[in-house]
């Protein structure tokens, strides 16, 4: 294993002592704080913690630890609870603050010096400067005679250098603000043992490197950086305010190591020059190196005898191999030797930096008084969170404004569309191909002619039971024209054609509505007929099948069209994976947002507010930066990509191709209007048929009823005929008798009754028979006073719920251009005609003749319990013809 030419100088470094401080009391204070600005039930729950606040403080007071470690976890919680305290509770001299607690610590080089404080800052300041120390002494414990102890140590060297460097950036200036300081905590001195520690630490480095068996120019070089801390940290020593502060023995050993390391270097250099045969420069260099050494011993006061046993076994090395490089030189190579004032400096290389003990020491995931959160923090937070929001939302900006640009330029150059057609993937516009969708759905050109169909089966429905009405009414005024003709003026009842003026004039009605409807009908299968071939491109499935084709040009010069065609889809592919990176970048701020907690950082930092915000926001700007390269990459694409689609156009022809698609949508969506036209149109045409087949019904039911109430009419005014033809005869006989004394009166004991000597003819007429019929009782006698109901007066109907036909539909009138001839008087579908009241003149609520009672003109005598009113609770004695599932009535 090769050796260092210095020997035994691996087994003396510097350790420093920790600073000594006096006894303090923080649990009063800040518990009568938290009580005062809080509540006592605050100070309550927060006791464990003022508890645990003091145990640290206590801990720090007494000697140091058997444990090296103990004492850093010791220093490092304390610190970290120091944090937590200085943002929660102000102490200061102030009268509103914390003022009855004084922080007193001497100076570790200094002992007889001491700072006293009313701030938490010196506090802070003396236990990063007792852990820096602790952790040069741990590097120290190890056993740097073995590989794994020096490895150790230059770790600990490292974490002290870390603790110093924080010491100086964090916390030394504060403490220094006043008039009680010390030296030890200056930003000075906090340099200068970082740059000790760090020439420690690389010391370490430069023995494993020498034990690895490294090359000379490797080792010379970790060995010029040692040499260099040193005397980085030699001439802060030099300078105020440490310059009168350090012994001797600090001043002789930092400059001793710095001059030993020059020296290993130009002796480690110069075996590699030796090696390369650069004569000259090697002796240039190991003359320097002894120069060094001797200047370096003119100052040895105070030094350790083992650094002055390794500078002179370093000097007879570098003699011996200047005695050789010379002898050579004046044999051999017989070269110029330079000055040493004319070499360029020894290179140097780095191996250790400060340990990072931002994160060693961060405080924000403690609970410490969490449940206290000061004014201040609250605001820092709100305006944290509002430049946070401003950045998301603004970034968020660029990223939609990028993927518009690109869908808008995309669409200007028909892509991929065009690259689609040409592979035969043919696609709609989405909402052209969902409006064909909902034509096919809905049964599309084909299904017209069921709809028609359905129209003319309607039609009948309706007309049938118009002729249906029409007969009934015919049926019953031939009888009631034959009786009348039969029994003359005993036949007293009104005619027919008088009662049912109203119920003619209706149907009459109906009739012409379905002769205008019937026209309307006629246009609407005229138009399906001739705007069939337009809307048969509807009927295609799928319908890009309807769509023209882009093929490849049939003669090519250079036959290059792949090639082109190849670039064009490897940069769409390229845009897309931009595109898809963009979303990335826009999910990676949210969720960048979403765990960004800064509140415990608020509640720790040492730095100010603004300096924190700085630091947070590094982060978001790092991806606002990947965004910035995203936009412009993609410009650049589609540059280039506009370019490939100009030579895919010009060899594809797609100008051309461009025009007959666009015809051929054209084609599509005037089919879809037509479509729709007639569509809406038959609708109306099916809502006119089935609200007119609910009027006719209706009507249907009144006849019904109209005739059943003349039936009864007519049997019981033949009976009532019989009797007075019957009662007329008897009168005959009685005035015979008169003179005819052997008659005897009627009521006569022992009379007989008479007997009518005329042959009994049977009567005139004999009515059909009639079904018993629930509901009809013989009414009570006939009052004049009573109001008669008439049996043909139907209540008026609401008013008509048919809506009058749409603009545009053949059953309103036609706007102006449209096809259709105007109807007549207004939609040739009106809608159903409204109960008309009787003329004012017109009683019929008078009896049929006179003397006459039928049970239904008595209606408002009813006893409870009996049947109701038979228009409305029997059924019609002609019923209207089974009809289809399609016009079943609901």
């Amino acid at each position: 294993m090769a050796s260092s030419a210095s020997g035994t100088a691996t087994n003396v470094m510097l350790a420093i002592f920790e600073k000594k401080t006096t006894q303090i009391d923080l649990y009063r204070p800040l518990r009568n704080y938290i009580a005062f600005n809080y509540s006592e039930r605050e100070a309550q729950n927060l006791e464990d913690d003022l508890q645990t606040v003091k145990q640290l403080r206590s801990d720090v007071e007494r000697q140091p630890d058997p444990s090296l470690t103990t004492r850093r976890d010791l220093l490092q919680n304390y610190f970290k609870a120091l944090c937590l305290v200085e943002t929660r509770f102000p102490i200061s001299p102030d009268k509103d603050h914390i003022n009855t607690v004084t922080f007193v610590w001497h100076d570790a080089f200094k002992n007889k010096q001491k700072a006293s404080q009313q701030n938490i800052h010196l506090e802070k300041a003396a236990v990063l400067f007792n852990l820096g120390a602790v952790y040069s002494q741990i590097g120290l414990s190890y056993d740097r005679a073995t590989v794994d102890g020096r490895r150790q140590a230059s770790h600990a060297f490292i974490a002290a250098a870390g603790a110093f460097a924080f010491l100086r950036d964090n916390a030394a200036t504060k403490a220094s603000i006043g008039s009680s300081t010390t030296v030890d905590l200056s930003v000075e001195c906090a340099g200068m043992l970082e740059r000790l520690m760090l020439a420690q630490a690389q010391e370490c480095v430069f023995e494993n490197t020498i034990a690895k068996g490294s090359t000379p120019g490797v080792c010379a070089k970790i060995s010029r950086q040692v040499g260099l801390y040193y005397e980085e940290a030699l001439a802060t020593c030099n300078a105020p305010p440490l310059n009168q502060h350090f012994d001797r023995g600090w001043i002789s050993h930092m400059q001793l190591k710095a001059a030993l390391f020059y020296a290993e270097t130009c002796y480690r250099y110069g075996l590699e020059l030796h090696e390369k045969e650069e004569i000259a420069e090697e002796i240039a260099r190991l003359k320097s190196g002894i120069s060094a050494l001797s200047e370096a011993k003119k100052n040895t006061k105070g030094a350790a005898a083992q650094i002055l046993d390794a500078i002179s076994k370093l000097d007879v090395h570098l003699n011996r191999n200047l005695e050789r490089a010379v002898k050579e030189n004046d044999r051999v190579y017989l070269m110029r030797v330079p000055s040493p004032g004319s070499l360029p400096p020894l290179p140097a290389f780095s191996m250790v930096k400060p340990l990072a003990m931002s994160e060693v020491l961060d405080a924000s995931k403690e609970k410490m008084f969490a449940s206290l959160v000061p004014d201040s923090s609250a605001k820092a937070l709100s305006r944290y969170t509002e430049m946070v929001d401003d950045i998301i939302r603004t970034q968020a900006e660029k990223l939609q404004q990028a993927s518009e640009l690109t869908r808008v330029r995309l669409k200007e150059m028909d892509l991929p569309e065009s690259i689609l057609a040409l592979e035969g993937n043919f696609t709609l516009p989405t909402d052209l191909k969902e409006d064909v969708e909902a034509v096919q759905i809905c049964g599309g050109p084909a299904g017209l002619e069921a709809e028609l169909q359905q129209l003319k089966d309607l039609k009948r429905v309706n007309q049938e039971i118009l002729v249906q009405i029409e007969e009934l009414l015919q049926k019953e005024a031939r009888e009631d024209a034959q009786f009348r003709s039969q029994f003359g003026t005993r036949w007293t009842r009104p005619q027919s054609s008088t009662l049912t003026k109203n119920l003619q004039d209706r149907l009459n009605r109906f009739a012409g509505n379905m002769k205008q409807a019937a026209d309307s009908d006629a246009r609407i299968e005229r138009s399906v007929r001739e705007h069939l071939a337009l809307m048969s491109i509807l009927d295609r499935r799928p319908i890009e099948s309807a769509l023209p084709t882009l093929a490849r040009p049939i003669m090519s010069l250079d036959a290059n069209e792949d090639a082109i065609l190849g670039a064009l889809k490897q940069s769409l592919r390229q845009l897309e994976t931009l595109g898809a990176q963009r979303a990335g970048l826009e999910d990676m701020l949210k969720e960048m947002k979403r765990k960004d907690d800064i509140l415990p950082k608020l509640m720790t930092s040492t730095v100010s507010y603004e300096d924190l915000f700085r630091k947070e926001i590094s982060k978001y700007d790092l991806i606002s930066e990947d965004i910035a390269h995203n936009i412009e990459a993609q410009e650049q694409l589609l540059q280039q990509i506009q370019a490939q689609n100009a030579e895919f156009a010009a060899i594809f022809n797609l100008e051309d191709y461009k025009a007959s698609r666009e015809k051929c949508y054209k084609q599509i969506q005037a089919a879809i209007a037509k479509f729709r036209e007639i569509k809406e149109n038959i609708n109306e045409g099916l809502k006119f048929y089935v609200t007119l087949q609910d009027a006719i019904t209706n009507v249907k039911q009144q006849c019904n009823d109209f005739v059943m109430t003349r039936n009864i009419q007519c049997k019981e005014m033949i009976e009532d005929v019989h009797k007075k033809m019957a009662g007329l005869s008897f009168q005959d006989t009685k005035t015979t008798g008169a003179y005819d004394n052997n008659y005897r009166s009627v009521g006569q004991p022992g009379s007989q009754q008479p007997t009518d000597p005329r042959p009994q003819t049977p009567p005139y007429y004999h009515p059909p028979e009639q079904p018993a019929i629930a509901g009809y009782t013989h009414p009570p006698p006939y009052s004049s006073t009573q109001q008669m109901p008439s049996p043909y007066h139907v209540p008026p109907q609401p008013t008509s719920p048919y809506a009058p036909p749409q603009a545009g539909s053949p059953y309103a009138p036609p706007q102006a251009g449209s096809p259709y001839p105007p109807p007549q008087a207004g939609s040739p579908y009106p809608p159903p005609q409204t109960q008309q009241q009787p003329p004012a003149n017109h009683d019929y609520g008078q009896p049929a003749y006179p003397g006459w009672r039928g049970p239904y003109y008595n209606a408002h005598a009813q006893q409870p319990g009996s049947h109701p009113r038979p228009p409305y609770t029997i059924p019609g004695q002609y019923r209207p013809p089974q009809q289809g599932g399609y016009y079943k009535q609901q």
